[in-house]
């Protein structure tokens, strides 16, 4: 069972969502909270494993709570936004989201959001092994480890891939690491939550994209294009 609360600063929203969670067997909506502190309060007392929130708050964005609270803890809560305003859905997946829910959403779409979040739930109740931070890729006869922090896209090119880097010094960014491997191959290595293929040619960390305007996503000074077969899936992470 997954122990959730819900923050809302509207009460109809929260009786929405008291009601949506009454009807699946699998969420424990343990409190509903229309404050921010004491909704902080809760989560340093009682082990939560969810957090329904909105991000369109007056005292503090939902944005900068989970953000708060995410500092405060070693393992993070999972969240599921919620909010009437479509433009923050970006924001919102640059924090590694479960999901998005734009109000009013439907219980059918409520039941896919939370779903998403069950089976994060059970791959983390099962899985005896820390989450992966680091990837191990063999190129010009080195093996070298590159962070996934690290990493800003890559780009598929014929039997190569070229991850792109940041670089954390001022000198600018290190040179890429061109490694003879499929995009399918390596995308199998990245963690599903946090790496989405948006092209044939690209793949990307989620919480690098800045922007997504006509078909095009903007990570940095770059323009990565969506494409056409890849589209559904990629909306469907932002709900747009």
């Amino acid at each position: 069972m997954i122990r959730a609360i819900a923050l809302d600063d509207e009460p109809p929203a929260l009786r929405v969502l008291t009601h949506f969670c009454q009807q699946v067997d699998f969420i424990d909506l343990q409190k509903t909270f229309t404050r921010t502190d004491e909704a902080l309060q809760h989560l340093t007392q009682f082990p939560t494993d969810l957090l329904f929130l909105d991000i369109n708050m007056p005292s503090m964005s939902g944005v900068a709570f989970y953000r708060e609270i995410t500092e405060r803890s070693a393992q993070p809560v999972m969240v599921i936004f919620t909010t009437a305003y479509a433009e923050y859905a970006v924001e919102g997946f640059t924090l590694n989201a479960v999901d998005y829910l734009l109000k009013p959403f439907t219980f059918e779409r409520f039941l896919q959001a939370t779903s998403k979040a069950a089976d994060f739930y059970r791959w983390q109740q099962q899985s005896d092994k820390p989450i992966d931070t680091s990837l191990y890729v063999r190129a010009d006869y080195t093996l070298h480890k590159i962070m996934l922090a690290d990493i800003l896209l890559i780009e598929g090119l014929d039997d190569y891939v070229k991850i792109h880097l940041r670089s954390d010094t001022p000198t600018g960014t290190p040179r890429p690491v061109v490694a003879r491997m499929t995009m399918k191959t390596i995308l199998e290595r990245l963690p599903a939550l946090d790496f989405i293929r948006v092209h044939r040619s690209y793949i990307v960390p989620l919480n690098r994209i800045e922007a997504v305007r006509n078909k095009t996503l903007f990570i940095g000074n770059r323009e990565i294009p969506i494409g056409a077969s890849y589209e559904a899936d990629v909306l469907s992470r932002f709900r747009l």
